[in-house]
């Protein structure tokens, strides 16, 4: 399983960001191109997830299992999804955690897997895309606590915090790839000078 270690700070104390992070509509309303579908009992919830290469659209279908822990305000996710044409499959382990004081710290540690055609683009700069679409989530999370702290007259005029925030509707190969494309030249070409100067 390759790792993946992300973190991320939403402006605001975790009692006040731990519920929205407990939530998953609205998590996943924030998550570029991902959609929640149905829920199932034990935690179990089904969704998607689209993706636009140019032309070609790609819908990834799956199910992940949330476990929270309230009291150390955690959640451990396990999830696993397929594509549209059942060639590609994705296994994915994460544990979620939120801590802090003035600011929540939202810490990811866990990995992911992808078998299939698929499988050499992830294994090159699937981390890199992960870590675009954590700071795609972040940058959502945070435009809801404004929202939400917003005056009652400002507020009747905003979206409504569940609303799919405008950038999360679809993942597109533009501007996230593109950021997952340069850091993926940023580790590969210092490695490359690592390796000269030794």
């Amino acid at each position: 399983m390759t790792p993946l270690s992300e973190q991320f700070t939403i402006p605001g104390p975790p009692a006040e960001i731990w519920p929205l992070l407990r939530d998953p509509a609205l998590v996943a309303s924030c998550i570029p191109g991902a959609a929640l579908t149905t829920e199932q009992p034990g935690g179990v919830y089904q969704g998607t997830v689209t993706v636009k290469f140019g032309p070609t659209v790609a819908v990834f279908r799956g199910e992940a299992t949330l476990t929270y822990d309230d009291a150390a305000r955690r959640c451990t996710i396990e999830g696993r999804g397929v594509d549209q044409r059942g060639a590609s499959r994705l296994l994915v382990s994460s544990v979620v955690t939120a801590s802090g004081t003035d600011t929540t710290l939202v810490t990811m540690d866990g990995g992911f897997n992808v078998a299939g055609p698929l499988e050499m683009f992830a294994q090159a700069g699937g981390v890199h895309v992960a870590r675009a679409l954590m700071g795609e989530f972040a940058t959502n999370i945070a435009r809801i606590v404004e929202e939400r702290r917003a005056p009652a007259a400002g507020a009747a005029a905003s979206p409504s915090p569940l609303e799919t925030p405008p950038s999360a509707r679809s993942l597109g190969a533009g501007a996230l790839l593109w950021k997952a494309f340069l850091e993926w030249l940023k580790q590969f070409f210092f490695k490359r000078e690592k390796r000269g100067d030794s």
